[in-house]
């Protein structure tokens, strides 16, 4: 969780020198090659790999910090690195270095009957401000996504891992200088003052383009209160699933369990089912039954009380928390139609899913319903970034400008006009 320390007179100076150094990387970076751009990730990659046994002692040292707090498990597992996870991180900058790059493509050309030719193009966003909690591996995946984008990037960890976010970040330094471009294009603020936050939100003397916060509820609340620059965020991931009377009973199964316990502390999982009042029959009792056995606790509306008696009765604030644990609240919906009004009352426009035969019934779905991603018939941990082939992601934005979805590189950076013209002057 972020942290406070004892106030520091130096904060400011130190913060706004770290944006001076950002904002002066950020040019070379505008202009860098793809080629020295995938030299740095794929030198980084090695470096992290090399690194290892450095990296997982640090993490090491940040999860005994967490013994005899109350810290969810959730949240632990997402501070917890091994080797697997290590390969991972590695693995996934790999997997960014491989995407096109997409500054300097063109996304759009017309002529005009002045025979003008304008092209819409690609450009990096400048300096991009990351603020995040708990997950290490973010350093790894921020610092190499704004780095594909020609971003430079300037990221503030929590205390609970900054050791490892450390280690890691020392990698990213290393792959930068392997490949001559600024270490400064990727930094790591080093203290744990709260104010430094503040500073980053009020954009450090102009140098901060957009703020990227990946964390807790109250993290986010305060980005997107204090932030006096663009922000890239969700508040919550309040996820749904509807099953529907058409959907194949071991298919919604096996979703729904998977949407729930695969990893209860990430924002894609799902924290509510609907079922469809046509279905109560068939496939209300197995789906309890299954999320049941897999440990995890259901939280009933009246309905489903009274085929389950034993459940715990949800109350109004179920149906709008974030559990981030081995919890889910469960409704019995009035078809598709009750399924759409409940989202559109407890969302947060994350992410939700529907599980479904009938065409007519998905389409209804895809139409009418109004979450940055809506899946059919898969589970709701697929809202990532790498599994949408992006490599990885910096977040999920769930606002409606610029970014929505999972921020990958296309996300990361706005676009100019370039016209060519042939000696036309405006009559």
């Amino acid at each position: 969780m972020l942290d406070t320390v004892a106030l520091s007179p130096e904060i400011d100076a130190l913060m706004n020198d770290i944006g001076r150094k950002a904002k002066a990387a950020a040019r070379p970076l505008s202009f860098a090659s793809t080629e020295v751009k995938n030299r740095a990730l794929n030198a980084m990659a090695d470096a992290i790999l090399a690194n290892k046994v450095e990296i997982l002692a640090e993490n090491a040292k940040d999860l005994k910090d967490t013994e005899g707090s109350e810290m969810l498990a959730s949240f632990v597992d997402r501070l917890t690195l091994n080797d697997k996870r290590v390969a991972e991180m590695a693995e996934g900058i790999r997997a960014i270095a491989a995407l096109a790059d997409p500054v300097g493509e063109v996304i759009a050309a017309w002529d005009r009957p002045n025979r003008l030719k304008i092209e819409r193009v690609r450009t990096p966003l400048g300096v991009i401000g990351v603020i995040f909690e708990s997950r290490p591996n973010v350093t790894a995946d921020a610092g190499a996504l704004c780095l594909k984008a020609g971003n430079a990037v300037i990221l503030r960890c929590g205390s609970d891992s900054r050791r490892s976010s450390q280690a890691i970040h020392a990698c990213l330094v290393e792959g930068l200088k392997a490949a001559g471009l600024p270490e400064h294009a990727i930094q790591l603020i080093p203290v744990t003052d709260r104010a430094a936050v503040g500073a980053m939100l009020r954009g450090l003397d102009g140098a901060v383009d957009v703020i990227v916060p990946r964390g807790g509820k109250s993290l986010v609340a305060r980005v997107q209160s204090e932030a006096r620059v663009p922000v890239f965020a969700h508040l919550e991931g309040l996820c749904h699933i509807y099953v529907d009377g058409s959907a194949d009973i071991e298919m919604a199964k096996q979703i729904v369990v998977n949407a729930k316990m695969r990893r209860t502390g990430i924002c894609g999982a799902a924290e509510t089912l609907l079922v469809d009042g046509a279905a109560i029959g068939t496939h209300l009792t197995p789906l309890l039954e299954v999320l049941t056995s897999a440990g995890c606790e259901v939280r009933a509306s009246p309905t489903v009380l009274k085929v389950a008696p034993g459940l715990k009765p949800a109350t109004e604030d179920d149906w709008s928390t974030e559990y981030l644990d081995a919890i889910i609240s469960v409704a019995v919906v009035d078809g598709i139609s009750g399924a759409i009004a409940h989202i559109q009352k407890y969302s947060s426009n994350h992410t939700e899913a529907v599980i479904a035969e009938d065409p007519d019934v998905v389409a209804r779905f895809f139409t009418e319903v109004d979450s940055a991603i809506l899946l059919h018939n898969a589970s709701t941990q697929f809202a990532d970034g790498g599994e949408f082939g992006m490599g990885a992601e910096i977040g999920i934005a769930t606002g409606k400008m610029h970014a929505r979805g999972p921020v990958g590189v296309e996300q990361l950076t706005s676009f100019k006009y370039r016209v060519h013209g042939a000696g036309q002057t405006r009559p």
